[in-house]
């Protein structure tokens, strides 16, 4: 078998390249006429753009026109992005409304405000009137005196009541008024009667063992009696062992009774009491 003969059963596509190249100008064809579509609804797309811009500018200088009566021309190619520029040139003009609304209701209260700031200050004015100033009379050392608001009709009296030499009369009284109130505050502070100084004492008194009587041993507790002591409440509490301890409080004037005096008279008692602690003091 020949080379040509085996070439001619082979399936191959020898006028592949040419195919290729009428595909190419098919679509090169379609493609130009598509983007001469797109080119068109995008020039319409920025008209729309434009006179939108142009509605916005109007309504902001105060000029405001309503957008719906602008009719916008529709290409099939850009209808629904058309339809969006609608609605979001409606919102921005329902927006500037708003801001419209607003700024006016601002304005009005501030011409209010202004309005009741200017009537208030010119009441406060029309009240306060300034007084006429008092002209001051010299005396010979240089200081000046205020005439008295009665003036005598006669200018006699008036040179008669001026003293232009002073005099230490007014000093006098003054001097003796001070000392007479001083005198009566000494004398009402000395009735006043003063505080005494009491503080509040919790006592701890131990007996020597659990057969102690404790009933005698709080007997004999309240019976050291003194000038500014007072006994209160009472209580046994357990120490260990069936031990118990005597608990009393008792109130005493600072002055007159110290702990160190009711411990001592306390454990002078010497058959009931082992020690005196002083659990708790207190100022009153």
């Amino acid at each position: 078998m020949s080379q040509s003969d085996f070439l001619v059963q082979e399936n191959i596509w020898f006028d592949k390249p040419r195919y290729d190249e009428a595909e190419r100008r098919f679509y090169e064809h379609e493609n130009g006429s598509l983007q001469t579509t797109q080119d068109v609804g995008s020039n319409s797309i920025l008209q729309d753009i434009a006179r939108a811009r142009e509605n916005i500018q109007k309504s902001l200088a105060g000029n405001t026109t309503s957008a719906s009566t602008n009719t916008i021309s529709c290409t099939d190619g850009a209808g629904v992005d058309q339809g969006e520029m609608l609605s979001k040139i409606q919102n921005l003009e329902l927006e500037t409304q708003n801001l419209y609304k607003l700024v006016e209701g601002l304005t009005a209260a501030l011409s209010k405000l202004e309005h009741k700031v200017c009537s208030e200050e010119r009441n406060s004015a029309s009240t306060m009137t300034p007084l006429a100033p008092t002209p001051s009379v010299p005396k010979t050392n240089g200081t000046s005196v205020q005439p008295r608001s009665s003036a005598p009709a006669d200018d006699d009296e008036e040179d008669d009541d001026i003293d232009l030499f002073g005099s230490d009369e007014d000093d006098e009284e003054a001097e003796k008024l001070k000392e007479q109130r001083l005198k009566e505050y000494t004398e009402k502070k000395a009735k006043k009667p003063a505080l005494i100084a009491k503080s509040s004492i919790l006592l701890d008194v131990k007996p020597w063992d659990d057969e102690t009587d404790m009933a005698m041993l709080e007997q004999c507790v309240r019976s050291v009696q003194a000038d500014g002591l007072l006994w209160g409440t009472s209580k046994l509490v357990a120490v260990g062992y069936g031990i118990k301890k005597l608990q009393i409080a008792c109130v005493v004037e600072d002055d007159k009774v110290g702990t160190d005096l009711l411990e001592e008279e306390i454990t002078k008692f010497e058959d009931y009491v082992q020690s005196v602690d002083v659990a708790a003091f207190n100022k009153i």
